[in-house]
C-alpha cells in the first residue's frame, strides 16, 4: 500500500492512498468464499455456486462490504506508522471499488498542531487583595431579612408607591373582544417594577389607589419571544384591588434559628465571611488564570483545526439550551438559535481551543500526571459540590470510562495551570475600587430603615 500525504495546512492533510490490485484480488476472494458458504442460489448446490454467478448477482452489496473495509485498514495504519494526532473525523468521498485495478482514494483529516515548547517561567501576574469587608457581610443578613420578610396589607387609603407590592385581578382583550391567550387572572400579586407583568403594568399602576379599575394598553413589539402576542396590542382590565408592604423581621438570634444551624447572628456572620473568602480565593484563581492566558495566547501564534473550534461551539450552545431549559424557557422562546450563538461565540470557542492546545503541550513536556490521591481528593471535592456521596460520583465515571478520561484531562489542565502560575511572578496589588455592597443594601432599604 502507499501512502502520500498532502500539507494542505499545518492542521490540515491530505492523504492519498493506492491499495495495489492484488490486495484487492486477496479480499474479494475472502468475501466471495464467505458469500459462497451462506447464500443460497436457485439451480445450485450451496458452496458450489460459481464465481461469475456470485459476481453477476452480488457484485455491488460485495463490494460495498471489503471497499470500507480496505478504507479503514489502510487509514489504521497510515495513522500509526505516520504518528497521526488526528481530531474530529476524516473526511472522503469513497469511489466505487473496481476489481480490475487498484484502489485509489483520498482522505481528508485535521491534526492538532505541532507547538514548540512554552516558555511559562516568569510572567508576571498581578493578585488583587480582595477582603471581605463588613458592609458585604451586612448585605448578606439583609437579604436573609428579605427572603424571611412578609407582606402586609396597607390599611390607609394612599397611591402605589415603587417599592409596593399589589394585589390585582386583569384580563386581556384584543379589539375590544375577550382574547383567549390573556383569560382573566385573579389575586395575581405583583411587585411594582420587578417584571413577571410588562412594564405598563408598573407603570400606569403606580400613584393609582386601590379599589380602582384601570385599562392598560400593552403593544408587543413584532420580534416578541410569544407568537400569540406578537404584534399584538392587547388592553388590559385591571381591578387594584389593594396595596401590599413587604415587612422585614427584626433581626435577632430568634431569627436566624429558623436557617436550621445557626444559633447565633455572629454564627451567620462567620458563615458569611467564610463563604464570601472562598469565593474571593475563586475570582484571584480566576483572574490569575485569565492573565496566564492572556499572556501565552499573545506569545504563542498557531492555527487551530476547524474540528476543535467546532466542538467548543457544540459545547456553548448545549450549555446555553441547558441553561435556559432549566428557566423552563428556549433558544427560540428568547429570539436566539444555535447558528447565531455560533456566530456571536466563535471567537470564544476558538480562544477556548488554544487553551486547550497550550495546556496539552505544558502536560507533555512537563511529564505531568494525575496521582491516585489527587484523583480521590477531586472526586471528593466534586461530591462536596453536588452535595453527594463520594461514592455516586465514583459510580458515575465507573460507568463511563470515556467520561472519567475526559475528566482525568480536565484535573491534569488545571494541575499545569496550577504549575504556571506557581512559576509566575506574582505581584500583589490593591483592587482599582473596593466593591461597597453596603451602599447597595443601603439603596435597597426602606427609607424608614436608611434613618
Amino acid at each position: 500500500m502507499q501512502v502520500k500525504i498532502e500539507d494542505k495546512s499545518s492542521v490540515k492533510k491530505v492523504l492519498s492512498f493506492e491499495i495495489p490490485k492484488e490486495d484487492v484480488t486477496k479480499e474479494l476472494n475472502k468475501a466471495y468464499n464467505e458469500l459462497k458458504k451462506k447464500v443460497d442460489v436457485k439451480g445450485f448446490r450451496k458452496g458450489k455456486i460459481p464465481r461469475k454467478v456470485l459476481e453477476n448477482r452480488f457484485s455491488k452489496d460485495v463490494h460495498a462490504d471489503v471497499a470500507p473495509r480496505l478504507i479503514q485498514e489502510a487509514f489504521i495504519d497510515a495513522i500509526k506508522d505516520h504518528d497521526l494526532n488526528i481530531v474530529g473525523g476524516p473526511q472522503m468521498d469513497p469511489p466505487e471499488l473496481d476489481p480490475e485495478n487498484a484502489y485509489v482514494f483520498d482522505i481528508t483529516v485535521e491534526v492538532k498542531p505541532e507547538l514548540d515548547d512554552i516558555e511559562f517561567e516568569g510572567i508576571a501576574l498581578e493578585k488583587t487583595k480582595y477582603e471581605v469587608s463588613d458592609g458585604e457581610i451586612e448585605s448578606q443578613m439583609y437579604m436573609i431579612q428579605k427572603t424571611m420578610a412578609k407582606k402586609e396589607t396597607v390599611q390607609e387609603e394612599r397611591p402605589v408607591k415603587e417599592s409596593d407590592f399589589v394585589l390585582i385581578d386583569y384580563e386581556g382583550f384584543l379589539n375590544g373582544e375577550s382574547f383567549d391567550k390573556t383569560p382573566k387572572i385573579e389575586n395575581y400579586v405583583m411587585g411594582i417594577g420587578q417584571g413577571g407583568l410588562p412594564k405598563e403594568f408598573s407603570e400606569k399602576l403606580t400613584g393609582a389607589i386601590p379599589v380602582q379599575d384601570l385599562d392598560i394598553e400593552v403593544p408587543y413589539a413584532d420580534d416578541y419571544y410569544d407568537e400569540n402576542l406578537k404584534g399584538k396590542t392587547i388592553v388590559y382590565k385591571v381591578t387594584l384591588k389593594e396595596i401590599q408592604e413587604e415587612v422585614l423581621p427584626e433581626l435577632n438570634d430568634d431569627l436566624v434559628k429558623d436557617l436550621g444551624k445557626f444559633e447565633t447572628l455572629d454564627d451567620v456572620r462567620a458563615s458569611i465571611r467564610e463563604n464570601l473568602g472562598k469565593g474571593y480565593e475563586q475570582r484571584i484563581k480566576h483572574e490569575i488564570s485569565e492573565q496566564v492566558f492572556q499572556s501565552l495566547l499573545e506569545k504563542y501564534e498557531f492555527e487551530v483545526p476547524e474540528a476543535m473550534i467546532e466542538g467548543e461551539l457544540n459545547g456553548i450552545a448545549m450549555e446555553a439550551e441547558q441553561a435556559y431549559a432549566a428557566n423552563n424557557t428556549s433558544l427560540e422562546e428568547a429570539g436566539l438559535s444555535k447558528d447565531v450563538l455560533r456566530t456571536q461565540y466563535r471567537d470564544v470557542a476558538e480562544k477556548q481551543a488554544r487553551r486547550h492546545l497550550i495546556l496539552d503541550k505544558v502536560i507533555t513536556q512537563e511529564k505531568l500526571e494525575l496521582t491516585d490521591d489527587e484523583l480521590e481528593k477531586s472526586f471528593e471535592e466534586m461530591a462536596m459540590g453536588m452535595n453527594a456521596p463520594v461514592d455516586a460520583v465514583k459510580n458515575y465515571f465507573s460507568q463511563d470510562p470515556k467520561q472519567l478520561e475526559y475528566y482525568k484531562h480536565t484535573q491534569l489542565e488545571k494541575k499545569a495551570v496550577d504549575l504556571i502560575i506557581e512559576k509566575g511572578n506574582i505581584t500583589e496589588v490593591e483592587p482599582d475600587s473596593l466593591e461597597d455592597v453596603a451602599e447597595t443594601k443601603e439603596a435597597d432599604m426602606p427609607t424608614e430603615e436608611k434613618e
